[in-house]
């Protein structure tokens, strides 16, 4: 028993320190697998900042390249920009033009037909609807039957005769109210109606004021459309306006345009302002520096410019004297001047100036004749015999071929609005002797030295002047022609002629009338200027000479 018992309690022993020694490696266990977790958790911890690292340097790598294709992107445009503009100035301005129809279109000048469309600013929508009419019957049916008691007990029905009373009384007031409401809404329609009416009516009106005001502005283009094709000057002007008016560019600039016609000589001029150099884009390429973080500029070289510009100004002027020309549709242009002038600021003074850089005449038949999309403006305008500045980026200014002053009709009505009653000579009453002391005193207070040789028997007048200035100066030949019509051509070989024959360095042919195109034709390639009434007038008149010209009937 005391055996059994023994072995009963070294087997519970046993069996307490295995569970404690259990228990004990399972607590270890425990903070083995803790430890083992923990060291997971962090090798998990630095190689997600390692990745995160890593994601970060990429998207900041991504982040870069990105920038810096955008930044070669933008300068990759920046280039496309000015070289694309660069090529425009220098050769999109002429064939811009070549597809385009320039010819105006009377009938595009006139208004659109949209006469205004009736909308009422009134509305029923403020009137209010009329109630349903009041029914006598409804207002008795919710009083409700006489009780059945009622025909028994006199007070039950007494007190159902009241209601009903009641309800009839109602029925009275509220049919009486209806009513009313019913009549002033139908006062109010009737209102309404007058109101529209009267709406109406002064719509009508507006619609008949618009209708007259476009028929009159239709009615001002028909006339006016009627004038530019019988050559009316200042309809010729207009016309000649909307053309260039019409006239779009990629790169536009502050245009300033003045045009003056001659109805007798069939010449249009017009000044035209020009672009300075800066509408020239100096960048020739942009790049992107890494290692700056910047764009670096590449510019063009100045000579570069320079060219550019007077390829610029040479299209400008090829292309408005196309656009008068192929506008022509009339058919009253024979001649076409062309003044380009800029506006800058003299440097040297502080004075703004307007000097002519570019003057050209040609006639519209030989203009039209020239392929306009195969040629070099520099040398197109060459072969016009225009006369181009030495430096056009320097805005070094010519002597215009043709000055407005002298051509513009409204220029000379100033002065002759009231001809017929002043007391200033009439150029074409003078006798020869007087017209021959005229034309060589007027050259003399110009400052040339002058000698009357012969009177002919046009009265005009044969002169041999000098200009003493050195380098510029040289013997001139000075012929005047007292004609009522138009100069030809014989006249102006006459005067080259005798221009050989005396040895003279120029000539100058003055008339009391108009020159014709094979006259201008004739004389733009050579030393040889002409001057027409209006221009003898002109002169005249900066000498302080008042005289008029009154063609005999």
């Amino acid at each position: 028993m005391a055996k059994s018992f023994s072995s009963l309690v070294m087997a519970a022993a046993r069996a307490g320190a295995r569970a404690s020694r259990q228990a004990a490696a399972e607590r270890k266990r425990q903070i083995r697998a803790n430890e083992r977790y923990q060291k997971q958790q962090l090798r998990e911890s630095i190689r997600y900042e390692k990745e995160n690292l890593k994601y970060e340097k990429q998207l900041e790598k991504q982040r870069r390249e990105q920038y810096i294709k955008d930044m070669v992107d933008e300068a990759e445009e920046a280039t496309e920009k000015s070289n694309n503009l660069f090529n425009y100035l220098t050769s999109g301005i002429i064939k811009e033009t070549l597809e385009i129809d320039d010819t105006v279109v009377f009938d595009n000048l006139k208004p659109k037909y949209k006469p205004p469309r009736f909308k009422s600013k009134l509305s029923d929508n403020l009137i209010p609807l009329a109630t349903e009419m009041p029914v006598e019957n409804t207002y008795i049916e919710k009083a409700g039957k006489m009780p059945f008691l009622g025909r028994y007990i006199g007070f039950i029905k007494k007190k159902w005769e009241v209601k009903i009373e009641k309800a009839k009384e109602k029925y009275t007031e509220d049919y009486s109210n209806w009513n009313l409401s019913v009549t002033q809404i139908e006062d109010l329609k009737r209102q309404l109606t007058i109101d529209i009416a009267i709406e109406k009516e002064e719509f009508n009106s507006t619609v008949e004021q618009y209708k007259k005001d476009y028929h009159e502005k239709c009615e001002e283009i028909n006339d006016f459309q009627k004038l530019y094709f019988e050559g009316d000057e200042d309809a010729v002007i207009s016309y000649a306006s909307i053309v260039l008016e019409n006239s779009n560019y990629l790169e536009d600039w502050e245009r300033e345009i003045k045009i003056g016609y001659s109805k007798d000589s069939k010449e249009i001029l017009v000044e035209f302002k020009l672009p300075t150099l800066t509408i020239i884009p100096e960048e020739l390429d942009f790049k992107y520096s890494k290692t700056k973080d910047d764009l670096i500029i590449k510019k063009r070289k100045p000579s570069e410019i320079s060219q550019a510009y007077s390829m610029l100004i040479a299209s400008l002027a090829l292309r408005t004297i196309h656009e008068i020309a192929e506008s022509d549709q009339a058919n009253k242009i024979l001649i076409i001047s062309f003044n380009g002038f800029v506006e800058h600021l003299n440097p040297s003074n502080g004075k703004t100036e307007f000097p002519t850089i570019l003057s050209l005449t040609t006639s519209k038949e030989k203009f039209l004749e020239i392929k306009l999309d195969k040629i070099d403006p520099i040398k197109c305008i060459k072969g016009l015999s225009a006369n181009v500045s030495s430096s056009p980026s320097e805005f070094v200014p010519v002597k215009p071929i043709r000055e407005f002053s002298m051509i513009d009709k409204r220029f000379v009505e100033e002065e002759n609005a009231i001809s017929l009653l002043d007391t200033r000579p009439n150029l074409m009453d003078l006798n020869p002797f007087e017209f021959e002391n005229l034309v060589s005193n007027l050259f003399g207070k110009m400052g040339l030295e002058t000698k009357q040789t012969r009177t002919t028997k046009d009265g005009g007048v044969d002169a041999i002047a000098f200009d003493t200035r050195p380098v510029l100066g040289g013997k001139l030949v000075i012929q005047a022609k007292r004609y009522k019509n138009t100069v030809g051509v014989s006249a102006v070989r006459d005067l080259y002629g005798t221009m050989i024959n005396e040895g003279a360095s120029k000539g100058i042919l003055v008339s009391t009338s108009s020159y014709g195109t094979d006259a201008f034709e004739f004389s733009k390639d050579k030393p040889i200027e002409l001057i027409d009434g209006r221009g003898l007038l002109y002169l005249l008149d900066e000498v302080g000479v008042k005289a008029k010209i009154i063609m005999p009937s």
